[in-house]
């Protein structure tokens, strides 16, 4: 929101008292308390008749300095807040009548009090300031067409908002703010963090997260639930500027020596993703939204892609497996399936995983709301007058209060039900449609809660399957979200069209989401709306099953591969075989992931932050750790990519080229451009029908260019993320060292490119193929030359 007109004119509608002076520093328990009137105070008297904003700056994890600015202390908005795993840190405070410095650990908050700058710092380098006008206190009213009326001010019928304005250095880049599919840097754009059903065209977001980091490698989450309203460098183009409506803001600023660092601490600080289960990673298929369907259609479905060799690992019922006007009351429609537990059965028997779609929105007339009238567990009015219903989406829907814990478990042991007769997992859609004007039984704000929502919805619904089917085996397919949802994975990118337009909105969107703290992502292959042409389907096929997760979906036509054309299955074929021959390199990044919070599908930029070329590239990413992917989006096949420095092969084909310059190529529908970076061990698994399996079992590894003097490991993970092999390898002195631990079942390595060695100790060659020598090992260590 801006609050001002160019940079010296205040807005007409808005009061603007700003912070004008460090007049009293004090030191607090783990950090320092700083009172700042809003004139500059030089007697006594000078104290009187002005308000003023006190910060406390408090050291609240290793590298996490959390910030908290108010205007009157004693407001209370009911607001519900993130959960945050704080680890107080102790500090270092120092004051004198010229600055007060606190310390801790490599940050520090330097505050100049005689200017009134506060600086904030890592390893001694400026990371960000807020300064003269850069933190303040408005009253905006939107009625006042002319200046606010300063001599009226208590009497206004006003809005307090708080606002705060953070430096940005020339050259330096802001990403993230969640799932936003407008430009990938998002300087000069206007960001609201308000949750709402907007598709991927415009710049309305599912998943607004009021969180960004910039290319300095700090990052910034503004700590409220409520909407935060973001000028990234357009109200000033100096700072990044965000407000929230109340008496208080808060903030943390995160440090690290790299992207990932940040990332890292900041889900130390809200959460680590959880490892979904390897089947997740599989092909997953629906019957579309608004397609007719019965289990003759589902099973067409499954069947054709058995006949046409076509692995498939999950099997999606949208919205009709319940009757028209019944969403959501979790009852299949017994006139289309009579046999709810004998379909499942055999579909199960077919080694299918089940996922049904739901949402927390509940239609009148159905036995379901009655119930929850009844018990009181929907959001009731805010003028009393009983439940809050909207014709939004159904008939008269009301929304199940998460805040309950009645209402909670009453939701949750319907949706047990659909376990036990044979589901697997949910679609957890919508989350988005929140209304403001209704009351919770926890009291709490409403407007807060519109984005929090998602939170308690998707939470109960992943805790109940990690409850019923175990840990590691809880998977949800969500659209929406907020900070600390990427403990529920995984998402996907909503409502895309049929066309390369969207298809690279949507890549946009889910690198600006893994930016913001997510590490599972997906998206609609083919796009959601309308239907595309046979070209921008096989190459969304490629794309999206080199996608952590992948999905055929769509409105209102079938997305199997068949009713496009031949070539789409094939396309199909060889890219399905292809992810799940990668599981094992691809389950290692998910572990990863789990453990560490760097995303698994990633932005050029996290990955080669040092390469100023990649500040601002949006149409292509990094797999993991050594995969590059660039989606091709023309008809024409053709596709301009970037590599970064050093030696990279085509995953595919084998070709050798090297980086730090841009090719452009037209590539058929079999093939894109697909790299591995040099010094990379890939482990390539043994199974082209399913992404459950042994991944030791028949492991091939890779070796990829391997330099001199250079080292690189891979791990193999059991289903429940640990090691079951090791390999470590080593180039020195001309001589390739190869040593593995842990299961060695079957397992070969394939040096690529190389078709002679002058001596090999510990293996047999089994195969000198196009690709390079397949060795056999014979012991734990085997040396090459």
């Amino acid at each position: 929101m801006k609050f001002t007109e160019g940079y010296w004119e205040k807005s007409e509608r808005a009061n603007a008292s700003h912070a004008m002076q460090a007049f009293t520093v004090e030191k607090i328990p783990h950090g320092m308390r700083m009172v700042s009137p809003f004139h500059m105070i030089t007697d006594r008297a000078g104290a009187l008749d002005v308000g003023t904003i006190t910060t406390e700056f408090t050291a609240i994890r290793k590298d996490v300095i959390s910030v908290r600015s108010w205007h009157f202390e004693g407001y209370e908005k009911k607001e519900p807040r993130f959960d945050l795993n704080r680890d107080m840190q102790d500090v270092d405070v120092q004051i004198n009548e010229k600055e007060a410095v606190m310390t801790a650990g490599r940050m520090q908050v330097c505050i100049d009090r005689e200017h009134f700058l506060i600086t904030y710092k890592a390893d001694g380098k400026v990371l960000t300031t807020c300064g003269y006008r850069n933190l303040g206190y408005m009253q905006y009213d939107k009625k006042y067409q002319t200046k606010f009326p300063l001599e009226n001010y208590m009497a206004a019928d006003f809005t307090p908002y708080m606002a705060t304005e953070l430096s940005l250095d020339p050259g330096e880049c802001v990403y993230g703010l969640g799932e936003r599919f407008s430009a990938f840097v998002k300087n000069g754009q206007v960001v609201d963090c308000w949750n709402e059903d907007g598709g991927t065209a415009s710049q309305i977001s599912y998943k607004n997260i009021p969180f960004y980091m910039t290319n300095k490698n700090y990052g910034v989450l503004v700590d409220h639930t409520d909407n935060v309203s973001f000028e990234v460098a357009s109200e000033k183009v100096e700072y990044v500027g965000f407000s929230v409506k109340g008496e208080e803001i808060r903030y943390e600023v995160i440090c690290g020596d790299t992207m990932k660092d940040v990332i890292r601490t900041y889900t130390d600080l809200t959460g680590k993703p959880a490892l979904p289960p390897k089947w997740s990673f599989g092909l997953w298929l629906t019957t579309s939204f608004k397609t007719n369907y019965d289990e003759e259609t589902t099973s067409s479905f499954i069947n054709g892609m058995a006949e046409r060799d076509l692995p498939l690992e999950v099997f999606h019922f949208d919205c009709f497996w319940m009757k028209e006007f019944h969403w959501c009351d979790f009852e299949w429609d017994d006139r289309i399936f009579p046999d709810v537990k004998g379909m499942l059965k055999r579909y199960k028997e077919k080694g299918l995983k089940i996922c049904v779609w739901i949402n927390p929105y509940i239609a009148q007339g159905t036995a379901f709301f009655r119930e929850g009238v009844e018990k009181g567990y929907l959001l009731k009015r805010a003028d009393g007058m009983g439940v809050k219903q909207v014709d939004n989406w159904q008939p008269g829907m009301g929304l199940v209060d998460f805040t309950n814990p009645e209402a909670k478990s009453w939701y949750v042991a319907k949706l047990k039900t659909l376990l036990d007769m044979g589901v697997d997992c949910f679609k957890t859609d919508f989350g988005e449609r929140i209304p403001v004007d209704v009351v919770y039984h926890d009291g709490s704000d409403p407007w807060c809660m519109h984005n929090y929502y998602t939170k308690l919805y998707n939470e109960a619904v992943f805790n109940l399957l990690k409850e019923e089917r175990g840990e590691g085996e809880a998977v949800l397919f969500a659209r929406s979200a907020t900070v600390g949802g990427q403990q529920f994975p995984v998402h996907w990118g909503g409502d895309s069209s049929a066309s390369y337009i969207s298809m690279a909105e949507s890549l946009r969107g889910g690198l600006s989401f893994t930016m913001s703290g997510f590490s599972f992502w997906s998206h609609d292959i083919g796009g959601f709306e309308k239907t595309a042409s046979p070209d921008v389907y096989k190459r969304w096929l490629q794309f999206g099953l080199l996608s952590t997760h992948s999905r055929l979906h769509g409105s209102e036509s079938y997305r199997v591969p068949w009713v496009f054309d031949e070539e789409a299955v094939d396309v199909c074929r060889k890219f399905t075989k292809l992810k799940l021959r990668l599981m094992p390199y691809i389950y290692q990044m998910a572990v990863k992931s789990h453990k560490t919070g760097i995303p698994s599908m990633r932005s050029m930029v996290m990955e080669f932050e040092t390469d100023p070329a990649v500040k601002y590239l949006d149409m292509q990413y990094m797999l993991g750790d050594s995969i590059l992917v660039a989606p091709i989006f023309s008809a024409d096949g053709t596709v301009e990519y970037y590599l970064p420095d050093g030696t990279w092969t085509h995953l595919l084909s084998g070709e050798v080229k090297q980086g730090g310059r841009w090719y452009k190529e037209t590539y058929d529908f079999m093939s894109l451009p697909v790299y591995v970076r040099e010094n990379t061990l890939l482990a390539i698994g043994s199974n082209e029908k399913t992404a459950d399996y042994d991944y030791a079992d028949g492991v091939q590894i890779q070796v990829y260019e391997l330099k001199e003097g250079a080292e690189a490991q891979c791990s193999v993970p059991e289903k429940d993320g640990e090691a079951a092999l090791e390999i470590r390898a080593a180039r020195k002195d001309g001589k390739l060292v190869l040593e593995s631990t842990g299961k060695n079942t079957n397992m070969t390595y394939l040096l690529r490119n190389v078709h002679t060695a002058e001596k090999i100790e510990g293996a047999e060659i089994a195969e000198d193929a196009e690709a390079g020598i397949v060795l056999r090992p014979t012991a734990d260590r085997v040396v090459i030359g």
